[in-house]
């Protein structure tokens, strides 16, 4: 099986996941954080060198106070425990996004962790907190237009390649699997300029029940298709010829 080198994940459907037991989403989004644990070790396992997954959006602060304090309480808890699993997987932990918004105390359980994690390199693991990807291009034209201004970079320098390291991503491979779970089918302002060229796949399983086999499903129907062209291998391509 050929491995993607970098799979990003959009964790969808832990609250109706939650709702379709009867218990509150804030159960959904503790199931499906204990299961992100085992998707990292998952990954780590098949070979996949980075995974990025999207656990909270600069849209998500528009849920109820009650979800939003649920949400939080448990960032707080996975970072520390995110120590132990990156400690054993071998696993660098980065957090994309604008992380100003959270509260000192999650910044700096975020410092520590990024700190500590910092040499290994078996995994690569990035975290989506507080990210929108129109916020990220924004804060890295702004940074770049600094640049500029204070003679730091030339316009004329300015590439593809230069834009990028200015984003959350810098230095980091462009995914070459996407996968969203829970049947939504759109990109909910998730890695818009790094998705560009990456295979997407939707599933209807939940985020909490989305296990190894539908890791693998996923993988195997990333292999299914020609990178080159975009087509189903074995398909005919046709083109009309004037």
């Amino acid at each position: 099986m050929n491995v993607p080198n970098h799979v990003a994940i959009i964790l969808d459907g832990n609250g109706r996941w939650a709702k379709s037991r009867n218990m509150p989403r804030t159960y959904g989004h503790m199931v499906g954080c204990d299961n992100l644990e085992k998707i990292c070790y998952i990954a780590r396992d098949l070979g996949i060198k980075y995974l990025t997954v999207y656990a909270f959006s600069t849209e998500n602060w528009k849920r109820s106070k009650d979800e939003i304090d649920g949400l939080m309480k448990l960032f707080r808890r996975y970072l520390k425990r995110c120590i132990k699993s990156s400690r054993e997987n071998e696993m660098r932990v980065r957090i994309i996004g604008d992380t100003t918004a959270f509260d000192e105390d999650i910044r700096e359980s975020i410092q520590v962790l990024e700190d500590y994690s910092k040499g290994y390199d078996k995994l690569h693991f990035q975290i989506a907190l507080n990210y929108g990807s129109r916020d990220e291009i924004l804060r890295a034209a702004v940074r770049m237009a600094d640049d500029v201004k204070c003679r730091m970079l030339r316009e004329e320098d300015i590439t593809e390649e230069v834009f990028s390291s200015y984003l959350d991503t810098s230095g980091i491979p462009d995914p070459d699997l996407m996968i969203r779970t829970s049947g939504e089918e759109r990109l909910s302002n998730f890695l818009l300029w790094q998705l560009a060229y990456t295979e997407f796949y939707f599933t209807d399983v939940p985020w909490p029940d989305f296990h190894k086999e539908e890791l693998v499903k996923a993988i195997e129907q990333y292999n299914s298709r020609d990178r080159r062209f975009g087509s189903v291998k074995g398909e005919a391509s046709c083109s009309k010829q004037g």
